[in-house]
């Protein structure tokens, strides 16, 4: 979800555990889809689509109660409302443009909404913002820019006024420090793999201590042990290479047995 409204929106179920019904969804070109969420949910049967959408809202709602840190993107501030409810969509699923208004809306609102559904559910979570730093383009140059300059004014007014809210600036190290258009993917509105990382990197040194970034090199040097695919399995050194990961998987879940591989 990239506009505050519609987070705001699922983040308003979630604080209810409020289920999705069949006035939720409807059929086009074959498959299920909701206004509400991402065209991955969509399914060709409508039972498996409100299952979906209902376990999002379930999973979400547990999510939010245990976590330490929750980090909210918002990506533009121009809104699509439906004309014949006036409610701000999460997702076109490429029905005609004539049934939608466009608008740059604002988003204060919404963005506080968020922060006081998440606030309801677990008082005690830091809330991270951090604007999206893909170009939303199709909007326009001028456009995609006052849509990412409404977005940040309005969280730094939230930042400044909330407590245990911060700001990370991942759309700022992209325009300044990572200006270039070879930090670009293919369609020259992502970041690619290099930008990923360096931001990735920057929001490590920022946001999490060298204790925990000590136990995330271990867990990754885990992880790319059990995706190696050995020529062959069946060898001596293979053999003794899984004995040594099973080891360091064992060590480490004695210390943090809430860690699962």
């Amino acid at each position: 979800m990239f506009h505050p409204a519609a987070i705001h929106n699922f983040l308003k179920k979630v604080g209810q555990n409020a289920l999705f019904d069949e006035q939720d969804i409807f059929l086009h070109n074959g498959l299920w889809h909701s206004f509400e969420a991402h065209s991955d949910l969509n399914t060709t049967q409508k039972e498996q689509i409100l299952e979906k959408l209902n376990s999002a809202v379930s999973e979400t709602h547990d999510y939010i109660k245990e976590a330490s840190h929750i980090i909210l993107t918002p990506g533009t501030a121009w809104g699509y409302r439906l004309n014949s409810t006036g409610k701000t969509v999460a997702n076109c699923h490429k029905i005609p443009q004539k049934e939608f208004t466009k608008e740059l809306m604002p988003v204060q609102e919404d963005l506080l909404g968020c922060v006081k559904n998440i606030r309801d559910l677990n008082p005690w979570a830091t809330v991270i913002f951090t604007v999206s730093p893909i170009r939303h383009l199709r909007d326009g140059f001028v456009e995609n820019q006052r849509s990412k300059a409404s977005l940040i004014s309005a969280v730094h007014e939230i930042v400044d006024s909330e407590e245990n809210v911060v700001y990370f600036p991942s759309y700022e190290i992209m325009m300044d420090e990572l200006r270039d258009y070879r930090f670009y993917a293919e369609d020259m509105l992502h970041p690619n793999s290099v930008a990923i990382d360096y931001i990735w990197e920057k929001f490590v040194q920022a946001c999490i201590s060298s204790e925990a970034g000590e136990l995330m090199e271990e867990i990754d040097t885990i992880q790319k042990g059990l995706f190696h695919r050995p020529f062959n399995p069946e060898s001596e050194a293979h053999q003794k290479f899984q004995k040594n990961l099973q080891k360091k998987i064992e060590k480490l879940q004695g210390e943090y047995p809430q860690i699962r591989f």
